[in-house]
């Protein structure tokens, strides 16, 4: 493998607009982290037309999956939440071509976990945990039993990464069993979910009889982010503005849902405008 990295790096180094190369190798012939291939390669270039996706190739009998992004479309990536994985690349990945040390630079930016990245991925994770929690109770009342219990799992699992986060560490460096150190409370709940000898509707019933309580306890911190973005000027704000953000215009989550949650908890207001500039009779609302 490793001279199959030193063919790919010496025909990368005299690209133009290169910015850094990285490699990540497929820790278990099963592990999904590179897509059950052999070898990933990261490009991250400069070009304006980098972010071509994913190409498969086969080189010396391995199989390689080479992604190519800019550096806008990777961090994005660190901060969002949509691809999980990318955590994980930067921190096992090996470095091969670095200008002015950016990748470098990025890893250990993302792995020092700072403090705006953390109030980032609690508020992605918040909204998770919202969303398949309400959809775990819709699920039990509608008796769709398994469906109910994939939610109120998922869920739970969001909470866990919301744990994770308040210790410093990356949800998706976490694994369940570090979760009995942490916070044994949801990892005593997880069991409860998956191996208590109660019947389906009841284990189902106590996951979301905790959640319930977790939604109170959690909401305003892991909001933290959200009221200080709203707290930062005077005038209300509309959800187009919250949505383009710089803070959280690269997150991957439910804003329209998060706001309805927070003005129902008496956390924030929702105040009707009338548009200066449309002939409709429609109030916009805004929030602050």
């Amino acid at each position: 493998m490793e001279h199959i990295k030193s063919q790919i790096k010496a025909i990368y180094e005299h690209h133009e607009g290169l910015v850094s190369l990285a490699a990540i190798d497929n820790p278990f012939p099963y592990n999904p982290l590179i897509d059950g291939l052999d070898l990933l390669i990261l490009v991250v270039t400069s070009r304006e037309d980098a972010d071509k996706g994913i190409e498969h190739v086969l080189l010396n009998g391995e199989r390689i999956q080479i992604r190519t992004v800019t550096p806008a479309t990777l961090e994005q990536w660190t901060n969002g939440g949509e691809n999980r994985s990318i955590v994980q690349w930067l921190a096992r990945g090996e470095i091969l071509l670095d200008q002015d040390n950016y990748l470098a630079n990025l890893r250990d930016s993302l792995l020092s976990f700072p403090s705006l990245l953390r109030s980032q991925k609690k508020l992605v994770e918040f909204s998770g945990f919202i969303r398949t929690y309400l959809q775990a109770k819709q699920d039990l009342q509608d008796n769709n039993l398994l469906d109910a219990y994939s939610n109120i799992l998922a869920a739970l699992n969001h909470w866990a990464h919301i744990a994770f986060i308040e210790e410093g560490v990356h949800p998706e460096l976490g694994i369940w069993r570090q979760m009995r150190r942490f916070n044994p409370g949801i990892y005593k709940l997880y069991e409860e979910l998956t191996i208590s000898p109660e019947t389906l509707e009841q284990r189902v019933q106590l996951v979301l009889l905790a959640c319930e309580f977790s939604v109170m306890s959690k909401m305003k911190s892991s909001c933290g982010l959200l009221f200080s973005i709203l707290e930062s000027r005077e005038e209300p704000w509309s959800v187009m503005e919250l949505q383009l953000h710089p803070m959280l215009t690269d997150l991957h989550m439910d804003l329209s849902l998060l706001l309805q949650k927070l003005v129902n908890r008496g956390y924030i207001r929702e105040v009707a405008y009338m548009p200066t500039a449309s002939d409709m009779e429609v109030l916009e609302l805004r929030y602050h």
